[in-house]
């Protein structure tokens, strides 16, 4: 090493939102010095605020009726496509996970690992989620009954501290693959691998709004989260119980459905994670009673 490396201070990356297909700083000026566990800086990441949050649920709306009207088959080819670019650049995702230093090699490999397959499994369910949570109900009379699941629109989703990556893209694939739009708060002590994944969507043929991925705190996201009209759902993991308590009674007025326990189930139960039942949160089902012809 020369005098001049010796000297060098390295430029940390600061980390922005990403929202609406881009790449904003907060508007409110604030960042978060990520530090790891020896005390070392690893990046700046932006601190989003309310009106962040709020922009980032205009541009999901303005994104929900286009992906919904989507074919499954579309769906699922964007999702794998998704995979794709995960596995292109699957180092910089171990990387990512290891970030803070908590995390060894060997798990941030197999976290990585598992989420790209999760991705995949998802996109496979992508064209077929009427015919498994949709069915024709026997009926006394002249009637075809059909009950049909339909996405609910905005899902709010606050991710866990851990694992940070694993448990983002479990909550997230399948909100996508029946239809949502999604509005997500990443990791809070390492948001960096859910901020990559911001980056791969915004090359994967994702639309614009589709997902928006947020950095902050969820003490302060949490309240304004919680009480948003526009959210057709909200999931959480990993909160404490005042935390999911104050989730739950924020979304009274609003009649949202609130699911913030989505880690009773560990992310790493990869029987459970690639099932159907995953995708049942995310839709609700419209029944149909139409007359048989004579």
């Amino acid at each position: 090493m020369n005098t001049r490396d010796a000297k060098r201070i390295g430029v940390a990356k600061t980390w922005k939102l990403f929202m609406g297909g881009a790449f904003p700083r907060t508007e409110s000026g604030r960042s978060i010095e990520l530090l790891a566990e020896d005390g070392h800086l690893v990046a700046h990441i932006c601190r989003g605020s309310r009106k962040d949050l709020r922009n980032a649920v205009e541009f999901a709306d303005g994104a929900s009726s286009g992906w919904a009207k989507r074919s499954g088959y579309n769906r699922g080819q964007i999702l794998h496509r998704i995979a794709e670019m995960m596995e292109a650049r699957k180092s910089e995702f171990v990387d990512a996970v290891r970030a803070t230093g908590t995390v060894s090699m060997k798990d941030a490999r197999l976290e990585t690992e598992t989420t790209i397959d999760r991705m995949v499994a998802m996109a496979g369910w992508c064209d077929k989620v009427e015919q498994v949570l949709g069915c024709r109900n026997p009926v006394a009379g002249p009637y075809h009954n059909m009950s049909i699941p339909e996405p609910l629109g905005i899902v709010g989703m606050i991710a866990p501290a851990a694992p940070s990556l694993l448990g983002l893209t479990s909550m997230m694939a399948p909100a996508l693959a029946t239809g949502n739009v999604v509005v997500a708060l990443a990791s809070e002590r390492n948001p960096i691998p859910g901020l990559l994944l911001g980056e791969i969507c915004a090359t994967s043929d994702v639309p614009a709004g589709v997902v928006n991925i947020l950095s902050g705190h969820v003490k302060e996201l949490l309240p304004h989260i919680a009480t948003h009209r526009a959210f057709g759902a909200i999931v959480a993991a990993g909160l404490a119980a005042s935390r999911r308590r104050a989730l739950q009674e924020g979304a009274v007025d609003a009649l949202v459905r609130v699911h913030p326990t989505m880690d009773l189930v560990d992310f790493e139960d990869e029987r459970h994670w690639t099932s159907p039942k995953v995708l049942m949160p995310f839709v609700e089902t419209k029944t149909i009673w139409h007359p048989v012809g004579s």
